[in-house]
């Protein structure tokens, strides 16, 4: 899966002073179309001051709500495979920017209020935040516990204690993870001064969507030598929320694997392979109730799987589908590790084994498994999932089915590979923002020479192990969503009947028109293949 969430509210705050006249802490800037980073070193002058020193500091958040709904779907936020990544946009346009400097980020530990200013030249909207004030509830006001957001503590919830109290930002703690005390900055470093950001920010959201972390967004600002030293850096200038190009609002890109493979179709004896079960009630996901007491099947090792053909059997023991992350209801006592374990997903099963091709069990007629495969290329199976063994001695079925298991592919050296369509059989001409749509990919090979039909017939999609979506702005041509390898954020997943990928809509910026590009591999190749029949728009 791979999404972006856009801002929910951004600022910046600062104390530059005014015509060597006042500071500039009680103004706001929140509906400014940028995210201004600077620093003066004694560029101005100021009553009473012998040497100034003004800064401005950047206050981002997110709404992580559609994080926490997936953490209980199929997001497991402590897998190694979740990527959350801050990206901001640079606007300067050519101007004069700071070259070789380093942007560090801090989780804030209370909340900030956008504000409505919009002057950044004389900075005469006064409103929260600004450099004094945090944010202002029911008449009441809240400042920084220092100016500019800058007093900074630890967390530790080894305690089960609250969130820290009397601190703006939280720079390490002991999130409990067994890992100790950490430091929760992270930092970027800029050698032109023109590059986007794009910040790793993967530990600190894990924290917050597992409620470690208090949920108030983020403060930028360049580090602490470089605040505090004798050089002036004019100005880090990047785009807000408000700005009206979309492409260039700040987003934060969440990534992670949903893949789920189904080998019905590609089963191959010798590769372990997973087989997997639905079951419904009245058109809803739900487990199975089994017996006369409806007992549900649930948790590992819940269900059998038998895969026979003549009088070979074979059976193995399957379990109900995990995925996403639940903390247990009762709280880790102080000084333990807090333990997650994966969420069970409701009415979904499946069962992972192997068969040899070398298996010398007899299948009918003094014919042994590994002659007949050898003979045809392939047996089929009979596929029956059934219930543990039954206290009277028999299991009760729930489901029938066929397999067919193929031999490995070999063949003499081949530097071609295959000639492939992949065909979105669903796509339509527009979407709203607010869908999350399944788009179903249907996989085959062409050849010479195809045999003729009186009668419309349905072909059955072949199945690639290996396949990643990308999707590109027709016009622009510009990829808003890369193929996404590492964590296999945009593979495809397969079931019994073809390859099928999830998408939210709201990543797209809407008003424009896309399509999609896959990559396959597939023996050793690498080949990128266009959607030829996709091209859809996003309205709001």
């Amino acid at each position: 899966m791979y999404f972006t969430l856009t801002a929910s509210k951004d600022t910046y705050i600062t104390d530059k002073i005014i015509e060597s006249r006042f500071s500039a802490s009680n103004a706001n800037v929140g509906r400014a179309a940028t995210l201004d980073l600077f620093r003066l070193y004694n560029e101005s002058s100021l009553t009473g001051t012998t040497v100034t020193n003004e800064l401005s500091r950047i206050l981002i958040k997110f709404d992580y709500d559609r994080i926490k709904k997936l953490r209980h779907k199929n997001l497991n936020i402590n897998s190694n495979n979740f990527k959350c990544r801050l990206e901001m946009f640079d606007i300067m346009g050519g101007q004069v920017t700071p070259s070789n400097f380093t942007v560090i980020l801090f989780p804030l530990s209370q909340s900030f209020d956008e504000g409505r200013g919009k002057d950044t030249i004389s900075f005469n909207d006064l409103d929260d935040a600004n450099f004094v004030t945090a944010s202002v509830s029911n008449g009441t006001v809240k400042a920084w516990y220092a100016s500019g957001a800058n007093a900074q503590g630890s967390i530790d919830k080894t305690s089960n204690t609250g969130y820290p109290v009397n601190i703006d930002t939280i720079v390490s703690g002991n999130l409990n993870d067994g890992n100790g005390s950490v430091g929760l900055g992270a930092t970027q470093t800029f050698v032109r001064g023109t590059e986007n950001m794009s910040i790793d920010v993967t530990k600190i959201i894990s924290a917050t969507v597992a409620g470690i972390l208090p949920d108030y967004g983020f403060r930028l600002s360049f580090t602490g030598s470089e605040e505090t030293d004798n050089k002036t850096r004019f100005v880090k200038r990047f785009a807000s929320r408000h700005v009206r190009n979309q492409l260039l609002r700040p987003r934060l890109v969440v990534s992670y694997d949903d893949t789920i493979l189904d080998n019905h179709q590609n089963f191959e004896f010798n590769v372990t392979g997973t087989l997997f079960l639905n079951n419904f009630h009245r058109g809803k996901p739900a487990n199975i109730l089994s017996g006369t007491s409806l007992s549900a099947i649930t948790g590992a090792n819940c269900i059998m799987l038998a895969v026979r053909t003549g009088s070979f059997v074979k059976t193995f023991s399957g379990s109900q589908h995990q995925a996403g992350t639940r903390v247990d209801k009762n709280q880790p006592a102080a000084g333990t590790t807090v333990k997650e374990s994966y969420n069970y997903v409701t009415g979904v099963y499946s069962a992972s084994f192997a068969i040899p091709l070398a298996d010398t069990t007899t299948v009918s007629f003094n014919t042994t498994l590994a002659q007949m495969a050898a003979r045809t290329g392939s047996v089929t199976f009979e596929t029956y999932w059934s219930s543990l063994q039954h206290p009277q001695g028999e299991r009760l079925g729930y489901h029938t089915g066929s397999l067919t298991i193929k031999t490995p592919h070999r063949s003499g050296f081949d530097y071609f590979g295959k000639e492939i369509d992949l065909i979105v059989t669903n796509a339509r001409s527009t979407y709203s923002s607010t869908e999350l749509v399944q788009f179903r990919v249907f996989g085959r090979e062409f050849v010479r020479k195809q045999r003729a039909h009186r009668i419309p017939y349905r072909e059955k999609s072949l199945i690639f192990d290996e396949v990643y979506y990308r999707i590109l702005d027709v016009d622009t041509k510009n990829v808003l969503i890369p193929f996404k390898q590492d964590n296999n954020a945009t593979r495809l997943s397969s079931d019994s009947t073809g390859m099928w990928f999830e998408m939210y809509m709201d990543s797209l910026p809407i008003g424009r028109n896309y399509t999609m590009e896959f990559l396959v591999i597939d023996r050793g190749f690498e080949e990128i293949i266009e959607a030829k029949n996709v091209n859809f728009r996003v309205t709001s």
